[in-house]
């Protein structure tokens, strides 16, 4: 009998959203005929499964149909002025996918995303994939996006000592040189090993900032690394697999964070108590940097004082580091002197039989530095092979 009782609970609770998602529908169909365009047969349909199993709607799919003959055209504003209208703050992602956007449609779209008070924007998730727009809609979206230095330092600030965080993304986000000793101190006292921030401005000085105590931190191990080289080697390893598994979004990262750690401590079969052992090791405050990419940041030699020093803290990484697996500093004019350093780095790094690291540099150096760089940062298959062989033979 409770059993029953605690069943028809769950069902009156599971209707409430269904008089809500109803009116919803209704009013993005009168917004559709009021601006003479259709409506979204991917949104209907969502809408109506939502109704049907009388669960929440969280994700809004805008997506082109494959049949190019609907007419009118579908249109972004309809489905953005119902939110507003109905107040719906329970949707967390919403994904525009093949549309020619106008000036119009991302002009009512920056002001959602700008919207503050009573009808602040409810997303968390913004994504847009093969959407064509003019110069002036990718500024415009641009400054609707954009964090200023206040919200950044705050978020910075927020993810010290954060041990649930695996990765973290924040490319194009206007960072400057003023963020690297923030993330250089974030990277410290957190467990993030992977960090993008491709498309910034942090410059030779804010990535010297960054790398300094991770190159330190790398150094220092360097030092005890024949006690502890076999730790070192299984942790950075259980780190990549983690770094792999968990998204770069930041979003994501923070729902999957959990489950991360448990997915790549029981990779094998194992006792609970081992994979405890595991996960509480891994939670542990880092440097555990696995993956840097550093891509467009302005790190040149328009710096020069800082560019002498970020290639020796860099190298110093690149030679100690047993954890770091990718490094990625395309579209960064490091210059001759900086690549042949970052080779002779990687060189050592393989003499020292560290894990093999995979760099990215720009082109942008003679022929002979970017070969030898490139063929220093990948895997042999000498090893694999000759494996292979000796399974045969037996």
């Amino acid at each position: 009998m409770p059993k029953a009782k605690e069943g028809k609970r769950k069902t009156k609770g599971a209707l409430l959203p269904v008089p809500i998602l109803q009116k919803f529908l209704k009013t993005y169909e009168k917004h559709c005929a009021q601006s003479q365009t259709s409506v979204c047969p991917a949104i209907k349909k969502d809408l109506k499964k939502s109704i049907d199993c009388e669960r929440v709607l969280k994700k809004f799919t805008l997506v082109k149909p494959a049949s190019s003959r609907i007419v009118p055209p579908i249109s972004l504003e309809p489905l953005l002025m119902t939110i507003r209208d109905e107040c719906y703050k329970l949707g967390k992602e919403m994904c525009i996918w093949g549309f020619q956007l106008s000036n119009p449609e991302i002009a009512r779209l920056a002001l959602f995303l700008e919207s503050k008070g009573h009808t602040t924007c409810p997303f968390t998730t913004l994504e847009i994939v093969d959407c064509k727009m003019d110069p002036w809609s990718l500024e415009r979206l641009g400054k609707a996006l954009q964090f200023g230095n206040e919200e950044m330092e705050s978020v910075l600030s927020g993810l010290e000592n954060n041990q649930r965080l695996y990765g973290l993304s924040l490319r194009f986000c206007g960072l400057g040189p003023w963020s690297g000793p923030r993330l250089g101190a974030l990277i410290s006292r957190s467990t993030i090993c992977e960090l993008h921030l491709d498309g910034n401005g942090l410059l030779c000085s804010g990535a010297l900032a960054l790398l300094r105590p991770i190159a330190e931190f790398a150094e220092m191990k360097e030092k005890d690394r024949p006690a502890t080289a076999s730790q070192d080697t299984a942790a950075s390893s259980s780190l990549l697999q983690i770094s792999q598994r968990g998204s770069s979004a930041l979003s994501q990262t923070a729902k999957s964070s959990e489950a991360g750690a448990v997915k790549t401590t029981s990779g094998k079969k194992k006792s609970k108590k081992g994979i405890k052992k595991k996960a509480t090791a891994l939670a542990e405050a880092g440097p555990w940097l696995v993956k840097l990419h550093l891509a467009d940041n302005g790190i040149d030699g328009k710096e020069s004082e800082h560019l002498v020093e970020f290639t020796r803290i860099l190298t110093c990484l690149i030679r100690f580091s047993a954890h770091l697996r990718e490094i990625d500093l395309g579209s960064n004019a490091l210059g001759e002197m900086a690549a042949a350093d970052i080779l002779q780095a990687l060189r050592a790094r393989k003499t020292g039989k560290l894990p093999v690291l995979k760099i990215t540099v720009t082109p942008q150096i003679s022929s002979e530095t970017f070969t030898s760089i490139w063929k220093n940062s990948k895997k042999s298959k000498t090893k694999t092979i000759h494996k292979k062989k000796k399974k045969a033979k037996t």
